[in-house]
């Protein structure tokens, strides 16, 4: 499909009902459409996927016209968006240590590149601290140096990991051995698995 018909195929895909704060609805981004402001269109549709659960489809193509048009930021956030129906996704307040604690000297990026390990409570059959695997996105922030706080949103690897995970829980973020931050859960939003069929 061809950016326009993507943008259609999208829009459809949004309640006419839902509006953002600022009472931006689906009607404000067809206006954008018909004017060919097709950046503005995006960004106003992927707001609108942000304050309503929206299927993966709409994501993936919004993440389709990112790409079409080279907005790599915006594309990596529909990718992740995309990562985030399909595994899960656990919001947090991450700190992480600062430069005198922590081996990491240099910022991490705020975009959904880092995998870092989480001790997320869970043992080994051996009784040792397992950890789980999770990509990590900043919100609000392209980086996040060493010794700063930030709230985070997390996209397990494996999702039955996670399960026991709740509001207020603390959680270590390791990329060696040593902790590297340190993480408060704000919000829990993972797809129950499918029962077997008998």
């Amino acid at each position: 499909m061809n950016v326009t018909e993507l943008f259609e195929s999208a829009s459809l895909l949004v309640p006419e009902e839902v509006a953002t704060e600022n009472d931006i609805s689906v009607q404000d981004v067809w206006d954008y459409l018909a004017n060919d402001e097709w950046r503005m269109a995006l960004s106003l549709l992927e707001e609108l996927g942000d304050g309503q659960p929206l299927p993966l489809t709409f994501w993936e193509q919004l993440a389709e016209v990112a790409e079409q048009l080279g907005l790599a930021r915006s594309a990596a956030w529909c990718h992740w968006r995309c990562s985030e129906i399909r595994n899960g996704m656990i919001r947090a307040d991450l700190t992480l240590r600062p430069l005198t604690e922590a081996r990491r000297s240099t910022p991490i990026s705020g975009h959904g590149v880092l995998r870092p390990m989480w001790d997320i409570g869970k043992l080994s059959p051996t009784g040792a601290t397992s950890v789980s695997i999770a990509g990590l996105w900043v919100e609000d922030m392209p980086v996040l140096e060493p010794g700063g706080r930030a709230t985070v949103r997390l996209v397990p690897l494996t999702p039955t990991h996670w399960t026991h995970i709740r509001i207020g829980q603390r959680i270590n973020m390791h990329e060696d051995r040593s902790v590297a931050g340190t993480a408060v859960v704000l919000e829990v939003h993972l797809s129950t698995p499918a029962m077997p069929t008998r």
